[in-house]
């Protein structure tokens, strides 16, 4: 992980710092808040921000949003009383440690802000295969390209070949195709100069030249605009980019790793995506099977998000009940390993009992997993169960128009999704930007539109 401080490093800030780097952060120092937009901006990412609460936390946070520069801030101080605290938390920061540290404290928020935890665990031979194959490839040069249903863990795999490659000691960069828009893509990917469009105040380093010498995460690579994909095609080719309004080629080491969770060879058919840039990316394809598909996964992924969100939230561990494990592997989880996570994460908070029973394990909208209890009051063959499905739905919908059963499916998506805008449009099959749209229509009328509830659907599972 990569640690920025920002303040003076007085005695206890720098004894913080040591119990960082003790713990595998990799820690650089300035003292102001604009010093550390401008390292930022230059391409010397972080992870996460610990600042001194006497900096301008809010000023900081305004600035690197400003130039689409979205970091975790942590505030920190010494003597610092109640009123500071609460004040630091107000302007944008998402913890607040106390000066003198305790190594605990320091641990605890490190992993729980920067969430770095994302281990590959897996005991189904299904995914074991695709493990081994991402063994064989993960020390190549090869790009990759992962495919698979949202949710079933393409960024997990994408860190764990970049832990094993020769690159794992220098930067992994992500960028999430889909939720930029395409006029800032390019910008984000490529960097510009001083200038180069209204707002431009000042050169910014690209994701490209931020992961140099790394690895270069392009998730959803789908959703990038088809005119984008050529100048994507060029930077594979010849490992050089041209920053937006720039005039001299940038050389670039990088490795890319794409993921997708659309048919690219269909996209290329209708001419959404290029074909020589699949062949550029496709050099070995990793196909992540879906979590129904790999049952013997269930179980083992269940106990891990249990001890996982258990420390998380300062409760026992409590073990899954046989009920609950016989309810877990029967579900047939559309959202996949993130649908698993956010599902194990409510159980922690929501048990009582001395085990994880199958009544805390809930799904979004509040139901519990049919734990396979008591007789249903209709036929429960596989006939008789679409049977009564389809009876419900046609009941509910009687009476609607098109536009109002249309703004139904999507709300009730979203909210299945905690708020995932990218994750709705996916299970939706439409673009982003047909997404927000719709919901821009519907705040417009007054609709609550479900907000991103990052506290629950935060997953190191995310496509």
């Amino acid at each position: 992980m990569r640690l920025l401080v920002v303040g003076r490093l007085s005695g206890q800030l720098a004894t913080a710092v040591k119990m960082a780097m003790a713990h595998g952060a990799k820690v650089q120092h300035v003292e102001r808040g604009d010093q550390a937009t401008e390292q930022l901006r230059r391409g010397q990412g972080a992870d996460l921000l610990m600042v001194d609460y006497r900096v301008d936390i809010a000023a900081l946070i305004s600035a690197n949003e400003n130039e689409r520069i979205h970091v975790p801030v942590v505030a920190c101080g010494v003597d610092a009383d109640a009123t500071d605290a609460a004040n630091a938390i107000r302007a944008g920061a998402k913890e607040f440690i106390p000066l003198p540290p305790e190594a605990d404290l320091i641990a605890a928020v490190l992993s729980a802000v920067a969430d770095d935890e994302r281990p590959m665990i897996s005991a189904d031979p299904s995914m074991k295969h695709v493990i081994q194959l991402a063994d064989q490839v993960a020390r190549s040069e090869a790009s990759i390209l992962i495919t698979g249903e949202s949710g079933v863990g393409k960024e997990v795999m994408a860190r764990y070949l970049h832990a094993g490659s020769k690159r794992s000691e220098r930067p992994f960069i992500s960028v999430n195709c889909a939720a930029i828009p395409d006029n800032l893509l390019e910008s984000e990917l490529f960097g510009h100069e001083k200038g180069a469009f209204t707002g431009a105040m000042a050169r910014r380093i690209g994701k490209f030249e931020e992961a140099d010498g790394g690895t270069l995460l392009l998730d959803e690579i789908s959703e990038m605009d088809v005119r984008l994909q050529a100048k994507l095609l060029r930077a594979i080719q010849e490992r050089v980019i041209d920053r937006v309004g720039g005039n001299k080629p940038v050389p670039v080491n990088i490795r890319i790793i794409a993921t997708s969770n659309r048919d690219l060879a269909k996209s290329v058919a209708e001419g959404s995506f290029r074909e020589d840039l699949l062949y550029r990316l496709n050099v070995v394809n990793l196909r992540l099977p879906a979590l129904r598909e790999r049952p013997g996964d269930i179980a083992v992924l269940a106990d891990h998000f249990v001890k996982k969100y258990a420390a998380a939230n300062g409760v026992p561990v409590r073990p899954i009940s046989a009920e609950a494990r016989r309810a877990l592997t029967t579900h047939r989880w559309a959202g996949n390993v993130r649908e698993l996570e956010n599902a194990m994460h409510r159980a922690v908070l929501l048990a009582i009992g001395p085990e994880i029973d199958v009544e805390a394990i809930r799904l979004p909208d509040g139901q519990p997993l049919n734990a396979g209890g008591g007789a249903p009051a209709y036929d429960a063959g596989p006939a008789g169960r679409a049977a009564h499905v389809a009876d419900v739905v046609t009941r509910s919908h009687v009476g609607q128009t098109v536009a109002q059963m249309e703004k139904t499916l999507i709300l009730d998506t979203l909210s299945h999704c905690l708020g995932n805008r990218t994750h709705a449009a996916n299970i939706l099959g439409i673009s982003i930007r047909t997404l927000r749209n719709k919901l821009n229509e519907y705040a417009d009328e007054g609709t609550s539109i479900p907000a991103p509830q990052s506290g629950i659907a935060a997953s190191g599972y995310a496509a």
